[in-house]
């Protein structure tokens, strides 16, 4: 290398490459093909990891609400934690980080990302193993049970309950430190390890790639990270299938089934994989370059006609090394000015809530579908999850792919992006009005919905489980042990169906005379019960099949404008994290409260308290889910109307206003609305002119 002899005075001279030779010429250019093709391939990886392990995430909602006995309202804390930690350190890395070794802080960002998964499964291996809440009681000799039906004691009849075994020292010991913290600890630190991969792997290949290919290595990272998701959901399916303690009890002694409300399966599993995979993940960036020569059309403007002349006409001068600026206060400093004058602008802040509101309806109605799917259409958690990796996610990939290719052929202009964005968004939204009419009636459980003789309009109390048929049993309202009848409604416990005796074993067992089955049936005889709640009606399995068609219609035309929104986003708001942030806080945390709302029957603690919900009332949780995800969304369409509406008035006003200037700024202004999206030019003029911001 040589100093460039074309500096100017007082301007920092450039480093120029030499090759003498045309061998040394390959083997750099050869250096320069390899060193971004394996950084695009390593950042490929990164996101895919990411995303695994955030989707896996999301599926394992309902297994660490049964684990760890919360209500949804927690779950939905500990799914936002990993906003939280993005806001942490979002503006650190954003300003500060850009100028350090970037592949390394994202290596860096991989491994905290892997520590934090690790940290969410360790609560499996101190908390003990987990009791299922049950009444069932096995004597001494195994082939024999004893009666699900006791005789009820003069005090128990007095207390309306049968006492419950006091706590034991190992009880209290676990009681007194919450699991669930280690998994919000652990998912802050996914958020922060997350956060520097976005900005600086897409900035390393901004500043690095020739400007042609820029925005297809761009592309073909953001389509590596849609995979991401339908791999974890899939891999949330599988961990759901497997007993929570597999490998350490006798499977033959487990009584129920995934599809119970009670079943927890092995998502820690799942979480050791996920941090494997993205452990992994920060190998590659290790060996990568601080920076690699910045291609000719990206040299510094500074640069004088000479300059440029000699870069291209001397051979083996392609690239320039480009040096690092120190990171400094300024940028820091326009971040606030900036960020307060677009407030100013009310089409901004219009715009700004339109998304926030519209990222809220989304974030909270992804976050507890797989959840919807199995408490109101009766499918176990394994299915759930696998439905949504298999056939919304990738409805949602191809409606995005669709979107990219419907503006390049047709060239949408950011106020065409705009249009066909909210319209497709209004589209889907009539589509999903259509899922109040397929919905579920609530189950039949007796004392809960039904009452005791199979009539319905039960308003549900806890003495509401005691009745004549099993008031001789010494039986406890607050366990969830429950049992099909052969008149087809389900009972919480087989005391409280009042069986007197049972045959078999495990999953085997069946109760024999249960009195509470002949109260809701006129034939006399000897009715059973047998273990587990009874199965959905077949009309509700018969509109199951077109809920998922309508799922996957709407999901498809909803994404089709989302490469549009997203790219208006990108343009219009270059701190669109914001909004990001703003809705994946609060969303999961208010939609798991209103969810909360409509839980009929909660479990209880093994030391006492409140613990995970067992059965939800079905049509008032269909109307609050759905209704707060549409309602939200009714709310961002009024609001982009009235967006709509100020930014015609805004150039009407424009257009009045250059009449009288001259008609070349009018001309100038009809090509800024009509400009196509050409987000890295429009945000460099944004930055370079704050006025012309608040203006656009």
């Amino acid at each position: 290398t040589r100093r460039n002899h074309f500096s100017q005075k007082g301007q920092r001279p450039h480093m120029f490459v030499i090759f003498p030779k045309p061998v040394c010429l390959t083997s750099y250019c050869f250096f320069l093909f390899v060193s971004l093709q394996m950084f695009l391939a390593a950042l490929s990886f990164a996101y895919f990891s990411k995303a695994l392990s955030g989707s896996y995430m999301k599926s394992t909602i309902t297994q660490l609400e049964r684990r760890f006995d919360i209500p949804s309202y927690l779950i939905g804390i500990i799914d936002g934690s990993f906003e939280i930690g993005n806001l942490l350190v979002i503006a650190f890395v954003s300003y500060f980080c850009a100028k350090l070794h970037r592949p390394k802080i994202i290596a860096i960002g991989c491994i905290l990302m892997s520590f934090g998964t690790f940290l969410i499964a360790m609560p499996h291996f101190i908390i003990g193993r987990y009791k299922i809440e049950t009444s069932i009681r096995s004597s001494v000799n195994s082939t024999n049970n004893l009666s699900p039906c006791p005789a009820s004691s003069p005090e128990s009849l007095r207390a309306g309950d049968r006492p419950f075994i006091l706590p034991s020292r190992g009880c209290e010991k676990e009681s007194s430190v919450s699991m669930w913290i280690y998994v919000l600890v652990g998912n802050i630190l996914r958020g922060i390890g997350e956060t520097p991969v976005q900005p600086l792997g897409i900035s390393y290949i901004d500043d690095y790639a020739q400007s042609d290919n820029a925005a297809l290595y761009i592309g073909c990272v953001q389509t590596i990270s849609i995979i991401g998701p339908v791999f974890g959901y899939l891999l949330g399916s599988l961990c759901a299938k497997i007993y929570v303690d597999i490998g350490y009890v006798d499977m033959e002694t487990i009584t129920i089934t995934p599809g119970d409300a009670r079943w927890v399966g092995a998502w820690w599993l799942g979480y050791l994989i996920a941090g494997a995979i993205t452990l992994m993940s920060a190998v590659p960036f290790w060996f990568l370059p601080k920076s690699l020569p910045v291609p000719v059309e990206k040299h510094d403007t500074n640069c004088t006609p000479e300059q440029t002349r000699f870069i291209k006409d001397s051979p083996g001068l392609k690239h320039m090394f480009r040096p690092e600026e120190p990171a400094n206060l300024h940028l820091m400093a326009k971040f606030v000015p900036t960020l307060k004058s677009l407030l100013g602008n009310p089409v901004y802040t219009i715009y700004l809530c339109v998304t926030i509101v519209q990222f809220n309806s989304l974030i909270g109605m992804v976050t507890y579908k797989p959840k919807y799917i199995e408490q109101h259409y009766g499918q176990s958690a394994s299915k759930a999850n696998f439905l949504m990796g298999m056939i919304n996610i990738p409805a949602v990939a191809l409606g995005m792919f669709s979107g990219g290719v419907v503006m390049k052929k047709y060239k949408l202009t950011i106020m065409g992006a705009a249009k066909f964005a909210f319209g497709t968004s209004l589209l889907g939204y009539f589509l999903s009005l259509l899922f109040f009419a397929m919905g579920c009636e609530n189950a039949k459980v007796a004392g809960i919905t039904v009452s005791y003789s199979g009539l319905g309009g039960l308003s549900y109390q806890e003495q509401s489980l005691i009745s004549d048929c099993n008031s001789d049993c010494s039986c406890t309202s607050r366990e969830w042990d429950p049992v099909c009848g052969e008149n087809g409604i389900t009972y919480v416990s087989p005391c409280l169906a009042g069986c007197s005796s049972s045959t078999g074993s495990g999953k085997n067992t069946v109760f024999n005379n249960c009195k509470c089955l002949t109260a809701a049936n006129t034939q006399p005889g000897n009715l059973t019960a047998t273990l587990g709640q009874c199965p959905h009606r077949d009309s509700c399995e018969k509109v199951f099949p077109y809920f998922l068609a309508m799922s996957v219609l709407s999901s498809f035309i909803i994404s089709l404008g989302g490469t549009p929104g997203f790219m208006l986003l990108s343009c219009l708001i270059p701190h669109y994290f914001i909004c990001c942030n703003t809705a994946g806080i609060p969303a999961p945390i208010y939609f798991g409260a209103i969810i909360d709302t409509t839980c009929l029957k909660w479990g209880y603690k093994m030391c006492g308290g409140r613990g995970a919900c067992r059965i939800y009332d079905t049509s008032a949780y269909r109307i609050v889910y759905l209704g707060l995800t549409l309602g939200l969304r009714t709310v961002s369409f009024f609001l982009c109307i009235l967006g709509f509406v100020l930014i015609k008035r805004h150039i009407r006003k424009e257009e009045k206003h250059v009449l009288t200037n001259g008609s070349a700024e009018l001309e100038t202004l009809r090509k800024e609305e009509n400009s196509s999206i050409h987000c890295e030019q429009f945000i460099l003029a944004l930055d370079c002119n704050p006025d012309r911001e608040t203006r656009l």
